[in-house]
């Protein structure tokens, strides 16, 4: 999936079958791309028509994505020119992706927690988990 001609959008990928709502895959996708930085700020964003036309999904959809990541700080929108992503503060950010974090270590504790798994068990695992990441960044 393109983006405007000035910034290429990295690829977005919607999947009918997951259980999280089409607009809640966008939203997070774009997310992801602007805290990570591959999204500057004041990039142009594609049209809510267009992105909806590429992704096979309906305008209010794209819409609803769209809306949330301006509620959330991550968009702004200039009247007939589009919708641009907003300057981010690098400690809100951080802070930003902590609380992120945090929720999915509490998601997977309660997962672990749900198949008996033991604390020191989960703790290997996230060692290990790390260690894998580590040796493939490496490369």
């Amino acid at each position: 999936m393109g983006g405007t001609a000035n910034t290429p959008l990295p690829p977005i990928q919607v999947d009918p079958a997951q259980p999280q709502p089409l607009y809640e895959q966008i939203f997070s996708q774009l997310k992801a791309l602007i805290v990570a930085g591959k999204l500057p700020a004041h990039a142009p964003l594609p049209s809510i028509r267009l992105l909806a036309k590429e992704l096979g999904v309906s305008v209010i959809t794209t819409t609803r994505a769209y809306s949330d990541l301006a509620a959330a700080g991550f968009l702004y929108s200039v009247q007939g020119k589009g919708n641009f992503v907003s300057s981010q503060d690098p400690q809100k950010l951080r802070t930003r992706a902590i609380a992120d974090i945090r929720e999915s270590f509490r998601e997977v504790a309660e997962r672990a927690d749900g198949v008996g798994l033991a604390e020191t068990e989960l703790h290997a695992l996230l060692d290990q988990t790390l260690s894998h990441y580590r040796e493939g960044r490496a490369r």
